[in-house]
């Protein structure tokens, strides 16, 4: 049993953005349930921990005097310090940028301050008795932590997990001097990047351990092509660099159970997905016509999604049978054209623009092809929940996707793994291509069954990535041991 203290700057179901809340809600979980003691950090959420515990702290070098809020992750039994400081954490709305879209000015100090007390709570001087073995920080906004505590002595392990590297926190000089950092990580080896301050290199340069949130990642951003500048670093540290599969609440994405589904179905009544498919057409205005084949997209409307190339196929795809369901909000461009497109042709396309989980989990349930042509997917959740709801995925083989779908072809049909289908190139035909291969073997019943419930049979849940992490925490206590 290992003391593991996650900090993170979002957490489901206390507030999302992204797949870093559905990690920061499922892994603790899940470690918590081997029998670690796991407590996460977090900015604060003081509604939403709802208790009246408030600790104030005093934390040295001049920083402002904030409040640790101790509570509960909502619907499990892991301990949560909630970051109470009105000034930074008190606004409405995204996290980490302002009504008007841009990031808000004062990131840096936020999450500086974020950082400042994990190191605190990781030493145990803040008076919680209690002290980690392992330090599992993740993403840009938590960089500062695995650096700051790397001259401590009697530290605990750091553990680094990179959910998307495109993300990396840069920041000017200026704001490296504002934050009173120690004049040691003003260093190429440290936290300068081309002549400026970068968050994200805390973790990838003193992190004990490194790793991201699927294999093919890891390979993937050690390369000019997804490094985003820190590829030579992460080649350099590719003996502590690994990617563990993100896992999927399996509770939560259940079809046996999903109260937004008019129909429960599992692995053995698949059959039964014909009546969600009928609500799905007739909730999104579409014919309802069980035999032609439903494509469908939930995510966002931007390049890195690859929905210029089904927007570059929409031509050819509306001269064929099928019918296309689509949620998602993203570039104006590209909703102005999906719009336009709905209108020429309302009995194929049907469009909604925005998010509601109710409509994407009748998606889930009810189409027979999920769309993920994705350039570069660090893991992706939805291909995963795709599987588990019978709806076969159809992706780029990029990141995440090409470690979780296993491409249909002769081979994987015959033996029995195949789970939906792969393109490799991120070009419109390649796609058009792949979904012509997906009607083909619509038109035989048998094999789809059989795709269908190869995928519904997968194991994501957090259980399995949670004991890949335990062994990792493993390694990263015995490096730490070793200098």
């Amino acid at each position: 049993m290992k003391k593991i203290l996650f900090v993170t700057s979002e957490a489901y179901p206390l507030v999302k953005t992204g797949g870093l809340a559905d990690v920061s809600g499922g892994l603790p979980v899940a470690l918590k349930q081997l029998g670690h003691d796991v407590r996460i950090l977090i900015r604060g959420y003081a509604e939403a921990l709802d208790s009246g515990v408030l600790q104030p702290l005093q934390l040295p070098g001049g920083h402002m005097s904030p409040a640790l809020q101790h509570g509960i992750l909502p619907g499990s039994d892991v301990a949560v310090y909630g970051l109470i400081q009105p000034d930074y954490f008190g606004r409405e709305g995204n996290p980490y940028l302002g009504p008007d879209g841009k990031p808000w000015a004062d990131n840096a100090q936020r999450f500086s301050l974020l950082c400042h007390v994990a190191v605190e709570i990781a030493m145990n001087r803040l008076g919680l008795d209690w002290k980690p073995e392992i330090v599992h920080c993740n993403d840009w906004q938590t960089g500062l932590v695995p650096a700051l505590l790397n001259d401590e002595p009697q530290r605990p392990a750091t553990v680094f997990t990179i959910h998307n590297l495109a993300y990396q926190g840069i920041f000017p000089h200026a704001t490296f001097v504002q934050l009173r950092l120690p004049s040691r990580l003003w260093s190429h080896r440290a936290l300068e990047f081309y002549d400026q301050l970068s968050f994200i290199k805390g973790g990838l340069v003193f992190a004990d351990r490194i790793t991201t949130v699927s294999p093919t990642y890891a390979r993937e951003i050690q390369g000019t092509e997804f490094g985003c500048g820190m590829d030579g670093l992460l080649r350099e540290r590719k003996d502590r660099l690994s990617g563990v599969l993100n896992g999927i609440d399996v509770d939560v994405w259940n079809p046996a159970t999903d109260p937004h589904l008019p129909v429960h179905f599992d692995q053995a009544g698949v059959e039964k997905r014909a009546a969600v498919k009928s609500e799905l057409q007739m909730s999104f205005g579409l014919p309802v016509e069980p035999r032609v084949p439903l494509l469908a997209w939930v995510g966002r409307l931007v390049e890195q999604k690859g929905i210029d190339l089904l927007l570059d196929i929409m031509p050819r795809l509306m001269a064929l049978p099928l019918q296309i369901a689509l949620v998602g909000s993203g570039d104006k461009r590209f909703e102005q054209s999906l719009l336009h497109w709905s209108k020429l042709f309302p009995d194929r396309l049907a469009v909604r623009l925005g998010y509601d989980e109710a409509s994407a989990r009748l998606i889930e349930g009810g189409s027979d092809v999920f769309l993920m042509p994705s350039r570069f997917e660090p893991c992706g959740l939805n291909q995963m929940y795709s599987q588990r709801y019978g709806a076969i995925p159809l992706v780029r083989r990029a990141g995440g996707l090409a470690d979780t779908v296993v491409d249909a072809c002769p081979e994987t049909l015959a033996d029995g793994s195949a789970t939906g289908f792969v393109f490799n190139e991120a070009t419109a035909d390649a796609l058009f291509e792949a979904i012509e291969r997906a009607l083909s073997l619509y038109d035989q019943p048998s094999e789809w069954l059989s795709i269908q419930r190869n995928g519904m049979a997968k194991d994501f849940s957090w259980d399995k990535s949670a004991r890949e992490y335990a062994a990792l925490y493993d390694l990263a206590w015995r490096d730490r041991l070793a200098g």
